[in-house]
């Protein structure tokens, strides 16, 4: 018999140990180093900032489309907010400041992915635009091109990616491809 309260019970959350494997796979691929030395990205606070945001939206985006997804995307959210945090204060940003920069880098987060999947349904010239602008502060449209190419390369391969291989974080990045090397 069902009890007919169920749908007040808290909602499952995926083991901590899987979403740190996640977020843990968001961020190495954020620090490849091609992103900075071939695509432009500057190395700079800012500049891994803005390409975790990039991944980030990513892995969520097809997290949307999975079943129980919204549990996994609210748990691996509330685990970037956590390291945010965490740097912050790792960089000496005091106690009265550190909600203030929370809400600038939730701002970010939320202005930018909707940026990008309005222009990831636009064209590829509305992507490369977007991550222009965010990205690579409005500098080298061609190098932002190419962080669209392989950002439209991710979403299918993360597309492709089974279901229960992305709930237990058994899934990786398609490789980083620049316009100079081999495929």
């Amino acid at each position: 018999m069902l009890w007919p309260f169920n749908h007040f019970r808290k909602p499952q959350v995926p083991p901590r140990g899987t979403i740190e494997t996640i977020y843990g796979m968001i961020v190495t691929q954020a620090r490849e180093p091609l992103f900075y030395r071939d695509l432009g990205v500057p190395d700079t606070v800012n500049g891994r900032f803005d390409l975790l945001l990039m991944h980030l939206w990513l892995v969520l985006r097809r997290f949307k489309s999975v079943e129980a997804g919204s549990d996994l995307s609210q748990a691996l959210f509330d685990h970037f907010c956590t390291d945010m945090d965490d740097n912050l204060r790792e960089m000496g940003v005091g106690d009265l400041t550190v909600p203030k920069r929370m809400q600038a880098f939730g701002e970010a987060f939320y202005g930018r992915t909707a940026a990008y999947d309005l222009a990831l349904t636009d064209s590829d010239e509305a992507l490369a635009q977007s991550f222009c602008k965010n990205i690579l502060n409005g500098a080298n449209i061609d190098k932002a091109h190419e962080l669209a190419a392989y950002a439209r390369h991710a979403v299918t391969a993360l597309a492709r990616a089974d279901a229960a291989a992305l709930k237990q974080g058994a899934w990786s990045f398609p490789a980083l491809q620049t316009a100079g090397a081999p495929a």
